[in-house]
């Protein structure tokens, strides 16, 4: 059982709890320990390095200084901390008069951060870490012909950061497809939801995300999965204001990953948090529960 330092953020234990109990959840049958960081805070996200690079930057730093410690390779499940972790590593090996600014508030905490911590997104290390024929091999519930909307966001694809093509992604649909699902054709599985713009300028993030729910639901999407926890926000809060405004009448389930995942080992429900999802994902539920009796599992 390989080991890794476990960096939650601050979503998957607030606005995201689903992400944060799905995690630990399949964390054991697939063979991860998770050891949390201790003492961890938050990473400063996106919003702060908009606002001030210079203060946003030691933030960050502070948890890698502390994952550096554990000796271990850093994990977090959330898109938005994997970004900025990466941007704040990858600007103090650029960036001299930076690196010493923060080295100077992190010695004030007796800390120090030399720049070896590999950051990973969770989702990326069970896509690379844990064969597939393995996490075939732990599948109890059948997943088969759930047509599925792998949502990819666009943090986890950028160019600079991320771990797959970022023009026509795939990975999440090759994992998708590796549960037993049927990952959909979904031309804008890498579209950005809008994020936090929601907050200031909501008529067009809700525009944004009737576009996205359309195009999944056209193409025959039972669900939607994203391991972003502000995508997951967006599309299931929000999903309502978007029937609102455009007279359309969604109901899509938008889940995690890591609860699909977690729906496929047979994971009870509630400890994957699916009774946070703000749209039910009770249909999903249903078909799957249809397919094993006609299947006589």
């Amino acid at each position: 059982m390989k080991q890794y330092c476990y960096y939650p953020g601050c979503s998957a234990e607030a606005t995201a709890k689903g992400l944060g109990l799905s995690v630990r959840a399949v964390a054991a049958p697939l063979e991860m320990e998770l050891i949390e960081l201790e003492g961890w805070t938050c990473c400063g996200a996106v919003h702060y390095g908009s606002v001030d690079r210079q203060e946003a930057v030691p933030v960050a730093a502070y948890n890698l200084a502390l994952a550096q410690k554990t000796g271990l390779e850093l994990a977090t499940p959330c898109t938005g901390c994997y970004l900025a972790l990466t941007k704040a590593d990858m600007r103090l090996k650029e960036d001299e008069a930076l690196k010493a600014r923060v080295d100077k508030a992190l010695a004030a905490a007796g800390l120090e951060y030399k720049g070896n911590v590999r950051i990973r997104l969770l989702t990326e290390v069970i896509i690379n870490d844990i064969p597939p024929q393995f996490i075939a091999s732990k599948i109890k519930r059948n997943l088969n012909g759930l047509k599925v909307a792998p949502y990819y966001g666009c943090q986890m694809v950028r160019p600079d950061f991320g771990f797959d093509d970022p023009e026509v992604p795939h990975k999440l649909d090759d994992l998708v497809n590796n549960l037993g699902a049927e990952a959909i054709y979904f031309p804008l599985k890498s579209r950005c939801c809008g994020s936090s713009l929601v907050f200031s300028e909501e008529d067009i993030v809700l525009e944004q995300l009737y576009k996205l729910l359309k195009n999944a639901v056209e193409n025959g999407a039972q669900c939607m999965v994203t391991p972003c926890p502000l995508c997951q926000v967006n599309l299931d809060v929000y999903q309502g204001r978007v029937n609102k405004k455009f007279k359309t009448n969604f109901k899509l389930p938008v889940l995690y990953v890591t609860q699909l995942i977690g729906l496929a080992l047979g994971i009870d429900e509630k400890a994957l948090g699916l009774h946070m999802n703000i749209v039910s994902p009770r249909p999903v539920l249903k078909y799957i529960s249809k397919q094993e009796a006609a299947s006589g599992a």
